[in-house]
């Protein structure tokens, strides 16, 4: 028996070695992740005993430290308690004074490290002084003697400059009255040194921010802006805090100790800090170093144990393991040379190489060999049927072939096409008919997939590889033409082609599906314009609202169409309809359905249209029909129209209702004679708020054809001198009665209607009029700008235009935004008000503070200007998180080069605090009320 296929030698590998390398990795990596797990748990520990350690020696400093606060308070309050000092201060007895502490003196300063004495009368003035004073320019001697005076209790205070000093004022009584003050100071030696006892560790003290100390340069720390004023061992020491001053921040310490090597030893560096008057820009810090040497050593040690330990056990696991494998790996290897001789027929071979097993027990390789000589014996019995039946296939082959040759010829004879495909959808057989239909070599056909030729209708290709039995399909033929053809699929019943899946027949029924088309459209469509008829219009309609949509349907219908039926011809009409048609598939066949319901009357459906939008499309239609028209007979003749609006739900729930709704609008539309289009009113009357917002309308449009607006100005003051050189440009609307009407009655209007960017232009062109005028004087003008200006495609354009036009300097018009404005369109804002300053004009954000979330973008927005919301203002001197707030913006404002503006200064009260934070310029009725324009300059 031979081998039907032949493999190339590959590269041989033992089982034996396999199982060997296989447990070895298992082995090493349980090995170091033992050694991992041994070290981590040992660095953890080690880790928690230095957090406890550090915190243990935080508490005794702190400890410490109030320790000596009392302490001193006591020496203090004995002092103060002097029988000969009380007397001393109230009879002003400047020798007696002296004397009453001289005593003393010497004994404080050598057993309890008194550094400084000062003593003070209740007016805070300066009697008596012993000790060395601290550099230190800004005690606050005066707010500790005001408020021991005022309190009657001791105060404590810690003071960092060149050293650290602990201060106890104390009130000195005489017959229960304060009649001054003893102030007593001694430096931090004694708690250095109990630091140093109490941690074991080297100490040193950090004096940082003090400017007035002067130290030895190797004990100043530029990285940390401070200086050593005492630590212990010096020689050794010094070295490891220039080094850690070099690593991290003094904050980063704070909060997690730095550890670091130094002369071939670890150490680890921590930070207390110490709490000192709020007002001290100078602060103390314990720095603490201990020596880890020890305890680091000690970890590595344990983990190179654990390493060795673990590759001990993985030599011992590996020998004991070969000793195992070796006689089994070998009958193994038996068995594997005995499969080869099978396979190439060796029968016998194979029985003689195998021996009888003769072993008691039996395991897995025994029933190996056992299976392997059975087989052999079955191997050997199938070769032989094999033999017999190869006999036989061949007389069934030629059978087969003579009725293949008489399918081939009945698929070349039909005049369908027929095509089987595989499972993966490739063709396998195509007749005579498609090949010629293709006009294509049956070569180039077969292996295709049968998607790839035949184009499936629906979009989907792979409908082939689905159970569908029938399906449509496109055909491009050689010539060009499109053929749709109609296929029958159904599984092959004989199974003797593998490569066979399933057959199929189709029949072309291109002529069919035209005429099928063409009665469709006929029964859609408008034969005269190809719009939609009134029954499909209707049956859309329908279909809309049974969805429980909303939106709205306008009907058309054209005006003395019946002039031009008698004047021109009905051919004449039609062509005017056709035009109509035209236009209005043109313009809004994108919005909805548009149809011709018949005669002259058109209508289009608006599915989710608001009223809004309804009646901006009617607005629209109009004057396109006025444009349309056509010359016949020597008679001009135009398609004016009467629009009817009805809304779905609120005008009808069915399209009968609705439709005869809209037709009723349609003629009141013709009846009012100068609006031709209506929109059914929801009740039918007239509403109050809509009668306001028209009116509004109507005013602003007049105000803006006839110069209907008023420009007013309002200054801003440079704050430093009252200088003026800013004016704000306001807006106000001229009444019927010449009494000006504030924007707030026609602003939301506008900018509901669209109007304010017209407005918004009006007022720059008649700024930038006056500018012109003025800008010679040094004065800058700045205006507001609408939201929705910032959309304003052509607002650049119109400035160039009107700066060109009036001469203006733009770098005296300053154009303002909102900061809500601002903040909501971004993107948007930051190009118009970068493209504003490429034009040369100066911009400014307005109402600033009242979103905090415009602080992230203050720094990317191009403006010149912050001016403040006046709500803080307002309430600036009276509200503490008002002062908090604007003297925030303020130092942000500076911080990025732009100069602030506090709108709504009403009161002088307001002017030095708002210098005080900085600000440049104010705004409001304190510093001068809105005026006219053309009074002002």
């Amino acid at each position: 028996m031979s081998t039907s296929t032949h493999r190339e030698p590959r590269p041989h590998l033992s089982l034996t070695w396999r199982v060997l390398a296989l447990s070895s990795l298992l082995l090493l990596v349980l090995a170091g992740l033992f050694t991992w797990l041994g070290h981590a748990n040992l660095t953890r520990q080690f880790e928690e005993s230095r957090k406890e350690s550090n915190r243990r020696e935080a508490r005794e400093i702190q400890l410490a430290l109030q320790r000596s606060e009392a302490s001193l308070q006591q020496i203090a309050a004995l002092a103060a308690a002097s029988p000969d000092l009380g007397p001393a201060l109230a009879n002003d007895d400047q020798a007696e004074l002296i004397g009453s502490l001289s005593s003393q003196w010497p004994t404080l300063q050598l057993e309890a490290g008194i550094d400084e004495i000062l003593v003070f009368d209740v007016q805070g003035s300066q009697l008596a002084e012993w000790g060395e004073a601290q550099v230190d320019r800004d005690r606050p001697v005066q707010d500790w003697v005001s408020k021991v005076m005022q309190t009657e209790y001791p105060l404590s205070a810690l003071r960092c400059a060149n050293d650290c000093r602990q201060y106890a004022a104390v009130p000195i009584l005489v017959e229960g009255e304060s009649v001054g003050m003893i102030v007593l100071s001694r430096s931090l030696a004694d708690v250095t040194r109990q630091a140093q006892q109490v941690s074991g560790s080297d100490v040193a003290l950090l004096i940082t921010g003090a400017h007035e100390a002067e130290v030895m340069p190797e004990r100043h720390l530029a990285a940390w802006n401070g200086h050593l004023a005492a630590l212990t061992h010096t020689h050794d020491y010094l070295p490891i805090l220039q080094r850690a001053a070099q690593m991290a921040m003094l904050s980063d310490i704070l909060q997690t100790p730095l550890r670091l090597q130094h002369a071939g030893r670890d150490y680890e560096l921590s930070a207390v800090r110490m709490e000192a008057d709020d007002n001290r820009r100078s602060t103390g810090f314990f720095l603490l170093a201990a020596d880890i040497t020890t305890q680091i050593r000690a970890i590595q040690q344990n983990t190179r144990n654990l390493l060795l330990v673990g590759i001990g056990g993985w030599l011992a696991a590996e020998l004991l393991l070969l000793a195992i494998l070796l006689r089994p790996m070998a009958r193994l290897r038996r068995l594997a040379g005995v499969l080869p001789i099978l396979a190439q027929g060796g029968f016998a071979k194979a029985r003689s190489v195998i021996p009888v097993p003769n072993s008691r027990f039996e395991d897995e390789i025994d029933v190996l060999e056992d299976t392997t000589l059975a087989l052999a014996d079955q191997l050997e019995a199938l070769e032989q049927e094999v033999s017999t039946r190869g006999q036989q296939l061949a007389e069934r082959v030629d059978e087969l072939a003579r009725e293949r040759d008489f399918v081939g010829s009945l698929l070349d004879t039909a005049r369908v096409f027929i095509v089987t495909q595989d499972a993966q959808g490739q063709i396998t057989l195509i007749n005579d008919y498609a090949l010629t239909t293709l006009a294509m070599q049956e070569e180039r056909l077969l292996g295709r997939a049968f998607d790839g030729i035949f184009i499936s209708r629906n979009g989907n290709d792979k409908n082939t590889n689905e159970d569908t039995s029938q399906e449509e399909r496109s055909l491009v033929t050689a010539d060009g033409r499109q053929r749709i053809i109609a296929w029958y699929h159904a599984p092959l019943a004989s199974h003797s082609d593998s490569r066979a899946a399933r057959i199929s027949v189709g029949l072309d029924i291109t002529e069919r599906k035209l005429a099928e088309a063409r009665l469709t459209w006929l029964a859609e469509r408008d034969p005269l314009t190809e719009l939609y008829n009134r029954r499909y219009f209707q049956e859309a309609l329908g279909l809309v609202m049974r969805r429980g949509r909303c939106g709205a349907v306008l009907l058309l219908d054209l005006d003395h169409f019946k002039d031009v039926n008698e004047l021109s011809g009905h051919h004449t009409g039609d062509q005017l309809l056709r035009m109509v048609a035209d236009t209005l598939f043109q313009e809004f066949g994108h919005c909805g359905i548009i149809a011709r319901l018949g005669g002259d009357e058109f209508a289009m459906l608006l599915e989710g249209a608001d009223t809004r939008r309804a009646i901006s499309i009617a607005k629209q239609i109009t004057p396109l029909l006025d444009n349309t028209g056509l010359d016949a007979g020597g008679q001009r003749h135009r398609a004016t129209a009467s629009l009817g609006i009805a809304l779905f739900p609120v005008h009808g729930d069915n399209p009968a209702d609705l439709m005869a709704n809209a037709d009723l609008a349609m003629y009141k539309a013709k009846e009012s004679g100068s609006q031709r289009w209506h929109l059914l009113s929801t009740l039918e009357r007239a509403k109050d708020e809509l009668q306001e917002r028209v009116y509004w309308v109507e005013r602003i449009r007049q105000a803006i054809d006839e110069e209907g607006f008023e420009l007013m100005v309002q200054p801003i003051v440079r704050l430093s001198d009252g200088d003026v050189r800013h004016y704000e440009v306001l807006l106000r609307m001229r009444g019927p009665q010449g009494a000006l009407i504030s924007p707030a009655h026609f602003i939301p209007v506008a900018e509901r209607s669209g109007q304010i960017v017209q407005i918004d232009r009006w007022v720059l062109r008649n700024s930038l009029r006056a500018l012109s005028r003025v800008q010679a004087q040094g004065i800058s003008l700045a205006v507001n700008l609408s939201g929705q200006t910032l959309h304003d495609e052509g607002l650049k354009h119109f400035l160039m235009e009107e700066l060109s036009a009036t001469g203006a300097d733009p770098h005296h018009l300053i154009l303002e935004i909102t900061e809500t404005a601002a903040v909501t369109d971004f993107s948007s804002a930051r190009g118009v008000l970068q493209a504003l300053r490429d034009l040369g004009c100066r911009t400014a954000l307005d109402d600033f503070g009242v979103g905090f979330s415009s602080f992230h973008y203050l720094g990317e927005l191009p403006v010149d200007f912050i001016k403040i919301d006046g709500a803080f203002i307002r309430t600036l001197h009276t509200n503490t998180d008002s002062q908090v707030i604007v003297k925030a913006i303020a130092d942000i404002a500076a911080g990025f080069g732009k100069l602030a503006i506090a709108e709504f200064v009403d009161q002088e009260a307001l002017i030095p605090i708002l210098s005080s934070y900085g600000i440049a310029y104010g705004q409001g009725y304190h510093l001068g009320k809105p005026a006219p324009l053309r009074d002002t300059f």
